[in-house]
């Protein structure tokens, strides 16, 4: 899980992609941001869906997505015809992560309207839909009170069927938990311990057995550190502080054998997968790593 508008460089993609497709790590997600979170403004961000199908053009097995998309950003339709591109150029290796958005000053530099939560939660519930009718109907119709659609026929149609996974992204709350079991095919939450996180999962299962449905997937992305020994990991923590990160919360971090041990806590507890947040971006050596040596023992 790379931080995109951390100043990652098309360069920088390229290598991260092909670490990921050398060394056994099967998917690679990006935040999608437009500025920088902490105020540092010469690490821009490039867009996260043209990143996307580029990578998607470059990759073989590599699985794609976004971890998430906000709906301020971009009109549901363009977000389903951006999916979809994607899916057809990676041969069916993409995921769409829709969420309702939150950097309230991100939205004021670029533009965007920044509506009270409820109102942006009014707004993801009516994309959720959009998108899953675009990708299966034809023609589609909509109407609501943000968006309308008149008989849309949508072609090309996805690749994925019956589409690509769509992963919601919050704290599931009630209703984030009731349009999760309604519309998702993953729910994750971030940076979470595994006390905040369980009381999560159990609202989502909850809701799924309400809507007569299995329980999807439940995942965590987290920030994640790690070395083959003491010294490669303090090495790694050093340049992780000269960006301005501290090791707190919810980090998993250590070396293999300590993260391997923190990690397999949460997969006993049901998690379905961990999305690891590198901000070290160049160095792709932690990629192999995490591909080669933690990932085997969990």
């Amino acid at each position: 899980m790379i931080e995109g508008q951390e100043g990652v460089t098309w360069p920088e993609w390229v290598a991260l992609a092909r670490a990921c497709e050398e060394h056994g790590v099967p998917a690679l997600f990006r935040s999608d941001h437009h500025l920088n979170l902490g105020g540092v403004d010469e690490r821009g961000s490039l867009d996260a869906w043209a990143v996307i199908n580029a990578l998607a053009a470059c990759t073989t097995t590599l699985h794609l997505g976004t971890l998430v998309s906000p709906v301020t950003f971009r009109h549901p339709s363009e977000v389903a015809k951006l999916v979809v591109a994607a899916d057809h150029v990676s041969g069916g290796r993409v995921s769409l992560g829709l969420g309702a958005g939150w950097n309230e000053r991100e939205h004021a530099a670029y533009g965007f309207p920044f509506p009270e939560l409820r109102v942006r939660m009014d707004m993801l519930a009516e994309q959720l839909e959009i998108v899953h009718g675009q990708w299966t109907e034809s023609p589609f119709s909509f109407t609501g009170e943000h968006y309308s659609l008149d008989a849309v026929d949508a072609q090309p149609k996805p690749l994925q069927s019956p589409h690509p996974p769509l992963i919601m992204g919050g704290k599931a709350g009630p209703r984030a938990a009731a349009l999760a079991a309604r519309w998702a095919d993953e729910y994750n939450t971030a940076f979470a311990t595994l006390d905040e996180l369980l009381p999560m999962k159990a609202r989502v299962d909850a809701a799924c057995e309400a809507a007569g449905r299995e329980p999807i997937p439940f995942s965590l992305m987290t920030g994640v550190l790690v070395g083959r020994d003491r010294a490669e990991f303090e090495e790694r923590r050093r340049r992780l502080a000269e960006r301005g990160e501290s090791l707190s919360g919810a980090w998993i971090a250590g070396t293999v054998d300590e993260v391997a041990e923190q990690l397999a806590t949460f997969r006993d507890a049901g998690v379905a997968r961990v999305m690891c947040q590198h901000l070290l971006h160049a160095d792709v050596d932690m990629v192999a790593l995490i591909g080669e040596d933690l990932a085997p023992m969990l």
